[in-house]
């Protein structure tokens, strides 16, 4: 066909090179304004929408390099779509094509109106989906019938906008959009999911902040061998981040076993929300990880929804990695798997990663404050017992409020990090909560640089300081010693009265009125050893109060005297009074008019 452009080297390519950073957002930007027009109203409907056509834009170039490769070096490839549910066959702009070839979006074009519906939502999409259910499905086609599982049909309104974003997606290649200069499609991506997280788009539950993830790796600093997991991993941001993060420090060191290992075997999570889900396969495909190991279902209760790419998991995990969801309220299903019971899905988030750590192994996690300093209900106190007696809690870190404002989320968090196998004896905190953050003034790496900066020597400064919870212990233990010898003795002395109450019974003739008076005693003196062991035990619980408290922080204290005050008063009333005169055109000294 005349006037066809010549293919790019890539099977599908259409020449166009994306060389500057404003190109490449256009282009996104322009995809999404399309998707908008053509019912897909906000980015919980446009995004999802974009991750399987883009995972699919992507897949196809990724297995024509793959396939190329295989033949030059002479191997077998089995490519894991066929002719015509590869992208190259039906959404590849026919111009794009090498002169003379032909696919089947031309034939569908030039077809009876609907005819690429049709075939879109009756043949590809029931094949991709059916993937997973061929006796030789390999993981990758697992995870392109997973990322496939939300999609019913097409939810653009008509083929022509249908066909205007597929054309503009094809233009959006790895070897397209220059690295030299601009993100990567993956970073291109993570600004949709951002779009996701924005207050009113319901989607901040899912997303975490990409500067907190970034501090949270670097302070964990997970290794190459070592297997990282994210029990709700929303989109993915902390095992995408993860791998950036391990692959950076190889470098060109990197054996091909270790990056085969890293792709394949590296990275663990779960996720419960269907629409989700597909989002953050898609995700880490693009950042590079073939085979993302994510489990679909209720991480709380264990019911699953699909855990064909969870097969082979380790029982416990080197590096744990997380933001779970706090606020929710789970019920009995779940809470029957755990120890210590509670609807607050956050403590039973914290008790599954205590369990889900390996003996030496590490994690950063994002709790909210209430967690922190809640020793009201038993639940929330013995979970933190747990987690200082059973692993070193060595930093805490307090994140100022708004940091999640942004991404629909108003709640105080902080940064946990500690690591499993030996009791917390000591937790160095640092202060970032004065930071006044804003939707335009985001929380940025650069906050994070003095908290970096002294964290190798848990360094006392005035954001920082260090918590001896031996000593806190102990002094809780010397608080309680009298006021538990003191129960006892009145618990003895209740259980002496009792003994009188049925000697008096049995006595011939009973004494009613004696029997009245010890029955009282006995109430007496029980309620007070009730209320002396319930003071003991808030002592002792109040010891996992664990919020941050700078004790550097200077209080703010008015030293005026009210003298003081009235004087300022006065001269705040004498200079009201001079501009009002002066308003008025009158002169303060002679009472002239001011020429104006």
């Amino acid at each position: 066909m005349a006037g066809r452009k010549k293919n790019n080297g890539n099977g599908n390519g259409n020449g166009r090179r994306l060389a500057t950073q404003q190109s490449v957002d256009q282009a996104v930007k322009s995809i999404c304004d399309i998707m908008r027009r053509g019912n897909c109203a906000g980015a919980m409907q446009y995004v999802p929408e974009l991750t399987w056509i883009l995972f699919l834009r992507i897949l196809d170039e990724k297995e024509h390099r793959e396939g190329q490769e295989a033949e030059a070096l002479g191997v077998p490839f089995r490519p894991s779509l066929e002719a015509p549910f590869r992208w190259r066959d039906w959404a590849a702009p026919p111009e794009s094509l090498p002169e003379g070839q032909t696919n089947k979006r031309l034939e569908l074009q030039n077809s009876p109106q609907n005819a690429f519906f049709n075939f879109v939502n009756t043949e590809l999409l029931p094949r991709l989906k059916g993937l997973k259910n061929l006796a030789s499905a390999s993981p990758r086609q697992k995870v392109i019938s997973e990322i496939m599982t939300g999609v019913e049909r097409v939810r653009i309104d008509t083929e022509r906008n249908f066909l205007d974003v597929l054309d503009k997606v094809d233009q959006l290649t790895t070897e397209a959009v220059d690295p030299t200069h601009v993100f990567t499609l993956s970073q291109v991506y993570e600004g949709l999911l951002l779009k996701m997280g924005e207050k009113g788009n319901d989607g901040g539950q899912f997303f975490t902040p990409r500067q907190v993830i970034k501090a949270m790796v670097q302070v964990i600093d997970p290794e190459a061998d070592e297997t990282i997991y994210d029990p709700g991993c929303g989109t993915g941001g902390f095992l995408a981040q993860s791998f950036e993060h391990i692959t950076a420090k190889l470098g060109n060191d990197a054996t091909a076993d270790q990056l085969e290992t890293l792709k394949q075997r590296s990275f663990w999570g779960r996720e419960k929300e269907n629409l989700i889900y597909p989002v953050a396969l898609a995700n880490l495909v693009l950042h590079g990880i073939d085979k993302p190991n994510l489990w679909h279902g209720n991480t709380l209760t264990g019911r699953e929804t699909y855990g064909g790419l969870f097969e082979g998991a380790p029982q416990t995990f080197d590096v744990i990695l997380t933001n779970p969801p706090f606020g929710g309220k789970e019920g009995k299903e779940a809470q029957t798997n755990f120890d210590y019971k509670t609807g607050a899905t956050q403590v039973l988030f914290l008790q599954h990663v205590i369990r889900s750590l390996r003996e030496g192994g590490r994690c950063g996690i994002v709790l909210d404050e209430g967690l922190l300093f809640r020793t009201n209900e038993d639940a929330f106190v013995k979970s933190k017992r747990k987690l200082l007696d059973d692993c070193d809690l060595w930093c805490v870190v307090s994140l100022p409020g708004g940091v999640f404002t942004a991404a629909g989320a108003g709640v105080k968090t902080n940064l946990l990090f500690f690591t499993k196998g030996e009791p917390t004896r000591k937790i160095w905190y640092f202060d970032l909560s004065e930071l006044k953050i804003r939707k335009k003034i985001p929380l940025m790496l650069k906050h994070f640089e003095d908290f970096l900066r002294l964290l190798p020597s848990r360094g006392d400064s005035e954001l920082s300081w260090t918590v001896d919870m031996d000593l806190r212990k102990q002094t809780a233990s010397e608080q309680t010693r009298p006021i538990k010898e003191q129960a006892t003795a009145k618990g003895q002395q209740a259980a002496q009265w009792s003994q009188c109450v049925a000697d008096l019974k049995k006595a011939k003739p009973r004494d009613e009125r004696a029997i009245e008076e010890a029955e009282v005693k006995v109430k007496e003196l029980t309620r007070e050893a009730r209320d002396m062991a319930g003071k003991a035990k808030e002592i002792e619980d109040a010891v996992y109060d664990l919020k941050a408290v700078n004790p550097n922080k200077k209080p703010n204290v008015d030293t005026r005297t009210p003298e003081d005050l009235m004087d300022i008063i006065e001269a705040k009333g004498r200079e009201i009074t001079e501009a009002l005169t002066i308003l008025r055109g009158v002169a303060p000294e002679t009472g002239q008019k001011v020429e104006v």
